[in-house]
């Protein structure tokens, strides 16, 4: 399959972004370069552009679209969690500006070989790095009872998590689930035909959950902001595009955090423990995507964008 993903949010990113063209700019979810191509092709040959994907593929595709931008290119097959170790790796100390978009790109979801989908037959995998060790395969079949109900409750925020997870151990007694298609089946089996009329595919949930535990996207997002936010410049700028609720609450909670570090109990009259904010938010509430843009990616619907600059 050819690798595509239609950036999201593209034109808001750049203008948030307040680009220097011969600036050092880092996409830590490079995806198919739709964000990436924009960045690159506002910079100088002074500037330098840092992509960072765990997926070899992405990169490769990245690879292609970026070869004849006009700036400085390091690729880096990586985790944007480690943001600082890829910046001491290419002796670099600051950055002026950096994005992450959160969201699965649309060669993953459509290849059913990478198991993303509930709408394409294939195997149980959703790994972003092919390399990494646990599978959906493996959090579906190996996983206690009590273990898949937090993650589905917690991580799908799906209200028959407890059905579901039941019914999954059940029919993994029988037989190991080793396709996407099977384990739909366990899910629709286990929500009530009532609860299936509205809303989202009834498999929705508990495939988000199920592929944020095995790529520890939410602890991975917890650990990076902070480190993205200490690489940046004086004047340097972070834009982080969520697709749901839990990574969209980590983002404001970081950001908010960062803006008003003071540990102070309210009824001091005064600041005694030092804390400065370091920050400024750029965005007050998250930049959405606007109809013309959901007319033609409806994907875009649930995507936000919060912006933060460096005092």
């Amino acid at each position: 399959m050819e690798f595509k993903h239609t950036a999201v949010l593209l034109s808001e990113t750049i203008e948030n972004l307040h680009i220097n063209p011969e600036g050092i700019y880092v996409d830590g979810t490079l995806g198919g370069g739709g964000h990436a191509k924009e960045i690159c092709q506002a910079l100088s040959q002074k500037g330098i552009f840092i992509g960072i994907d765990r997926d070899r593929e992405a990169l490769t595709a990245a690879g292609v679209i970026l070869q004849d931008v006009p700036c400085t290119l390091h690729l880096v097959n990586g985790n944007y969690a480690d943001i600082t170790e890829v910046l001491f790796n290419l002796g670099i100390s600051s950055i002026d500006g950096a994005i992450l978009d959160l969201g699965v790109s649309s060669y993953q979801l459509d290849n059913p070989e990478r198991g993303f989908s509930y709408m394409n037959d294939g195997s149980l995998d959703m790994r972003m790095n092919a390399e990494d060790p646990t599978t959906a395969f493996d959090v579906v079949n190996t996983y206690t009872q009590k273990e898949l109900v937090r993650i589905i409750r917690e991580y799908g925020e799906e209200r028959w998590a407890s059905r579901i997870a039941e019914f999954i151990v059940e029919a993994r007694k029988k037989n190991p689930i080793s396709t996407t298609f099977e384990l739909v089946e366990i899910i629709k089996a286990a929500i009530p035909a009532a609860a299936r009329r509205d809303g989202p595919h009834p498999a929705k949930r508990t495939f988000q959950a199920i592929r944020i535990e095995v790529n520890d996207e939410l602890g991975q997002l917890e650990r990076a902001i902070d480190h993205f936010i200490d690489a940046l410049s004086p004047g340097g700028r972070f834009a982080v595009i969520t697709f749901h609720s839990l990574e969209d609450r980590i983002v404001k909670e970081t950001f908010r955090r960062r803006e008003q570090p003071c540990t102070c109990p309210k009824e001091f009259p005064m600041c005694m423990c030092g804390k400065v904010s370091d920050v400024r938010k750029v965005t007050g509430k998250p930049i959405i995507a606007g109809e013309q843009e959901l007319s033609e990616n409806p994907r875009a619907r649930s995507a936000k964008l919060r912006v933060i600059e460096k005092r």
